[in-house]
């Protein structure tokens, strides 16, 4: 029984193993037997400055894992020994609106996070996944996955025929190129490698646009709708990109307001101007996650890995995120 946690603030050189205490679970709760991790940048932004961000240390990291169920507490109703399981990003987040109680249940920040031999967890923060969907698979799915759905999905409400602007080709926007194909509706997708467009392309990407070669990229999208804007932007980059992309957007259309990648200021007069509706997605509840399961099953999506670990090499994989090389998802296999 092995686990990794954040012990200093020295960012992934402040990452050491160490032996947690066992135990058996308590009421409502289940063991799960962890299989798999995957990394997120937000997993990334905790590891490197975990002190500036309130994390009590030490704490083990990551939202993202599945495994199977090795033993469960008194009073576990929906889940058994031996069911195959995903972490929720949020222990305490069935349905309904988010609240400052499941803030406050979030795996790898607010509590301990996943990336260990076993976790204990609660009944209300796992979900079954389909028998065919292998463990590197699921554990892609808890934050990435559920964000892309929800702001395509949820609270997006694409339709066929839509357009949506993704910025980037990370975890994010790559689950939600997936879900704007299955829905029928138009990607147009911006990064600055020529080689990541043209796989985005061959994922289905109706339109993709080089941002380093083309630096007015929101120009390029009203070029491409014919001067309308995209219906829906999912924007990943924080201040320093939102300015363009409420100028992307059409008229009375929605922003899913997501990471904060870059620094800078933002007018909001625009937002106004154009009556644009900016919603921030935050992952989401369990209820949220089914949901999602049961549409990746039925249409065979399959998550994007790019670079796959092992256990023992976390901090290898937090080195390759740092990077920002990658196209889809990191994936910790054990």
């Amino acid at each position: 029984m092995l686990a990794w946690q954040m012990v200093s603030g020295d960012g992934i050189d402040g990452l050491e193993q160490f032996q947690p205490q066992e135990r058996d679970p308590g009421p409502g709760e289940v063991l799960v037997d962890m299989k798999a991790n995957s990394l997120n940048y937000r997993d990334y932004m905790i590891v490197s400055d975990p002190l500036s961000r309130g994390i009590k240390l030490p704490r083990t990291p990551n939202s993202d894992g599945a495994g199977q169920v090795i033993a469960v507490g008194y009073g576990v109703k929906d889940i058994e020994i031996g069911d195959r399981v995903a972490t929720c990003f949020f222990q305490d987040w069935v349905d309904g609106p988010c609240s400052e109680k499941a803030m406050n249940s979030a795996l790898g920040g607010a509590i301990d996070g996943v990336l260990t031999r076993r976790a204990m967890l609660n009944e209300r923060g796992v979900v079954k996944i389909p028998d065919a969907m292998s463990y590197e698979h699921a554990a892609t799915l808890p934050c990435a996955a559920l964000t892309a759905w929800r702001a395509i999905v949820v609270e997006g409400q694409v339709k066929p025929g839509d357009t949506v602007l993704l910025l980037g080709t990370g975890g994010v926007s790559i689950f939600a190129l997936q879900f704007v194909n299955m829905i029928g509706a138009r990607a147009i997708i911006t990064s600055s490698s020529a080689e990541k467009l043209r796989r985005a392309r061959l994922m289905g990407a109706w339109q993709t646009i080089n941002y380093r070669d083309k630096p007015d990229w929101e120009q390029e999208v009203l070029k491409l709708t014919g001067g309308q804007g995209a219906d829906l932007v999912v924007e990943v980059g924080g201040a320093g990109t939102i300015a363009k992309s409420v100028a992307a957007t059409r008229v009375a259309g929605k922003v899913a307001l997501i990471g904060i990648l870059t620094g800078g200021q933002f007018d909001p007069t625009p937002i106004m101007r154009k009556s644009i509706t900016v919603q921030g997605i935050y992952v989401g509840s369990q209820s949220m996650f089914k949901d999602m399961l049961r549409a990746i099953d039925a249409n065979k999506i399959e998550p994007v890995v790019d670079k796959t670990f092992g256990f023992n090499d976390a901090p290898a994989a937090y080195w390759a995120m740092a990077q920002a090389q990658h196209f889809g998802k990191i994936v910790l296999s054990y």
